[in-house]
């Protein structure tokens, strides 16, 4: 959008806003807080009895709210952590929603190792576990195979082809058709899609969920390692999957997992589920800079290379496009990061 347009928008969020609380319009606080990779703005209303209220601004046009909002209320009523909603205006694209403050979980990383990292990373997990046995899958859509591979296809399209230059591999067709594969035999359940520390907001040392708009019914990992392989930690192979065995236990304690599935079978089906994110995320960056001009992606695609590579590690069957990764894709994204003008530990 263009500067006009967003002060368009704001001076309708603002006019929109006073008539919420019955304000002269002039005399709001309201400040710009942050946006996202999508159109969506955020800005923190102060109101003169102190209370300060979170609103989005997302523009119809390009944001359809809808799923937010009924997502929203619907897992807030089943007790799960969310902001509530104080006001809603599809047709405009304002929100008005609770003010959770300005910690995301990121803020609380001091290192991968250190204790106080570990422990807000047990805490999401537990959240993971109060999420998809409160908030049933029935309503959201599927995501079931011809979107995983439309999100897997990302990888060649923008990573490899657009932005590096580089033919597919050998291997491809087969990893691509296993992932989707080990996502679907996995139990379904309510996948928030985006569990990242930046999507999750401390408050008085709880956690709250943000950024929900995009949950489906999907494979009961997904979560998991969007939290263990995000943007933020890199942890040692026998953690992460000490963090793996102790989710597959709970889960089969709470029935979301059937108590035959081995150890080493769940912990395949993690490890492939991480691939597939991984790839997908290598292509949503890309694409992000590509065609949509945002900043401070391309610096992040090493970190989530190391993730894949990890990921292909534990499963042996793929080892060629492994090889291919650490050989010719590797070198090659160094290259572009240095051509780019990006100094990024590899």
């Amino acid at each position: 959008m263009t500067s006009v347009e967003n002060s368009t928008r704001l001076e309708a969020l603002r006019h929109w806003t006073a008539a919420q609380h019955r304000l002269p319009a002039a005399a709001l606080d309201l400040r710009l807080a942050a946006g996202d990779a999508s159109f969506r703005r955020y800005f923190r209303l102060r109101l003169p009895d102190g209370r300060s209220r979170m609103l989005m601004d997302a523009p119809p046009a390009h944001e359809d709210s809808r799923p937010f909002v009924e997502i929203a209320r619907r897992w807030r009523a089943g007790g799960l952590p969310v902001p509530a909603l104080h006001a809603v205006d599809l047709e405009a694209g304002f929100i008005e929603l609770d003010d959770l403050g300005d910690t995301p979980l990121q803020n609380l990383f001091t290192g991968n190792d250190h204790a106080g990292t570990l422990v807000w990373h047990e805490s999401a997990m537990a959240l993971i576990h109060e999420l998809q046995n409160r908030a049933g899958p029935d309503v959201l859509p599927a995501y079931d195979g011809a979107l995983l591979g439309r999100e897997l296809d990302l990888f060649p399209e923008w990573c490899l082809e657009r932005w590096l230059g580089l033919a597919l591999p050998p291997g491809w067709s087969e990893l691509r058709q296993a992932l989707i594969d080990s996502a679907l035999v996995q139990p379904v359940v309510a996948v928030h899609r985006d569990f990242d520390a930046m999507n999750l907001m401390v408050q008085d040392e709880r956690l709250f969920l943000i950024d929900f708009q995009d949950a489906v019914a999907g494979p009961i990992s997904y979560d998991l390692i969007s939290l263990l392989r995000g943007r933020y930690c890199r942890f040692p192979a026998e953690r992460f999957a000490g963090w793996v065995e102790d989710f597959r236990l709970q889960a089969i304690s709470d029935g979301r997992l059937p108590g035959t599935i081995a150890s080493e079978t769940f912990h395949r089906q993690v490890q492939a589920m991480a691939a597939q994110r991984a790839l997908k995320v290598l292509g949503i960056f890309c694409r992000l800079t590509l065609r949509d001009a945002r900043s401070g992606y391309l610096e992040r695609l090493p970190h989530f290379l190391a993730h894949l590579e990890e990921s292909l590690v534990a499963l042996p069957e793929h080892a060629g496009f492994h090889s291919w990764l650490v050989d010719t894709l590797r070198p090659a994204l160094v290259r572009r990061l240095a051509e780019a003008g990006l100094r990024v530990a590899t």
